[in-house]
């Protein structure tokens, strides 16, 4: 499983990248005064490309974010059926995040790589309404881990899509510091109720004090949980802090891309996700319950350009 290892010069910092398994960023391995530390979270042997696709790193979700109910939809008046992990109800998380990507440019600190539905696995053909390409690029710079990715419809028909990033911030962000004492915030202002893990188009919104926006002690709370984020214009800024050490992850998008985010605490506690999503999962039903998904939908030929920055910050 071939991964490719960026690293910036100035600052030291490197990231590595496991092309062969849905371009996934599995390290981000920051200099701090006492020493390296890996930001992001993976499991053990997660570079043999055996370990669960999803599970690990910044698994990219396309065209769909989250999941799809009983693997199937329907658009334009015809049904399709989406191949998945027969032990879940659900199909989950796209296409992209489990299959090889192909090496486009490599440099010191930046990789870019891309995949092709008719290209890399014509099968996806068969349960998706278009062909699609997806080219993303990595680069580390000083602090910061930046991402872009553009998404073209190569195919002759409206491409319906949505996308969400999913990453495991690693806990604690200090070797000393406790999990349950890091702090997350998010500025969410609605939750989306959901039933069978599905989002059911209830809208709730959220009192102040459960909003996220001005800081939440993770303590022993549980999470995996769609929400609607308040910010309605500019930039979103989500951060991962740990109050002890002063350290900090900052994730920043713009919020035309992203409105929505998933909040999720794996069972291990080692990590958490905060992971920007243009639409809520499931957007098909939604939709055909008259409920804004946020799903969008590219015309043949046109692209689609989005991205967010990681930066690790010690105050």
């Amino acid at each position: 499983m071939q991964t490719i290892e960026i690293r910036d010069a100035q600052s030291g910092n490197s990231a590595k990248v496991l092309l062969g398994l849905g371009f996934n960023c599995y390290e981000w391995n920051v200099q701090f005064d006492d020493g390296t530390r890996d930001l992001l979270w993976a499991e053990e042997g997660f570079s043999t490309g055996e370990k669960r696709p999803s599970g690990s790193g910044i698994p990219l979700l396309f065209p769909f974010p989250g999941r799809i109910g009983h693997a199937q939809f329907k658009y334009d008046g015809r049904t399709y059926i989406i191949p998945h992990d027969p032990s879940r109800p659900h199909a989950l998380h796209g296409f992209i995040f489990d299959r090889p990507w192909r090496l486009v440019e490599e440099s010191d600190a930046k990789v870019t790589a891309a995949f092709q539905a008719s290209v890399d696995d014509p099968s996806i053909l068969n349960c998706w309404p278009s062909d699609f390409a997806v080219e993303a690029t990595y680069e580390v710079v000083g602090p910061e881990l930046r991402f872009s990715i553009t998404f073209r419809n190569t195919g002759y028909d409206p491409l319906p899509w949505g996308f969400g990033t999913h990453a495991y911030f690693r806990l604690p962000l200090h070797e000393n510091s406790q999990v349950g004492e890091s702090v997350l915030t998010a500025p969410v202002d609605g939750e989306w109720k959901l039933d069978d893990m599905l989002p059911t188009g209830e809208l709730v919104e959220l009192p102040a004090e459960l909003s996220l926006s001005a800081g939440q002690q993770l303590g022993d709370l549980q999470f995996d949980t769609p929400y609607r984020l308040s910010v309605t214009e500019g930039e979103v800024t989500t951060v991962v802090a740990d109050p002890a050490s002063g350290r900090r992850v900052v994730q920043e998008f713009a919020t035309e891309h992203f409105p929505q985010a998933v909040i999720y605490t794996p069972g291990d506690r080692q990590a958490v996700c905060i992971e920007p999503y243009s639409c809520v999962p499931d957007p098909f039903r939604l939709e055909e319950k008259g409920i804004a998904s946020g799903l969008r939908v590219l015309p043949p030929g046109e692209s689609y350009t989005m991205g967010f920055v990681l930066r690790a910050e010690e105050v």
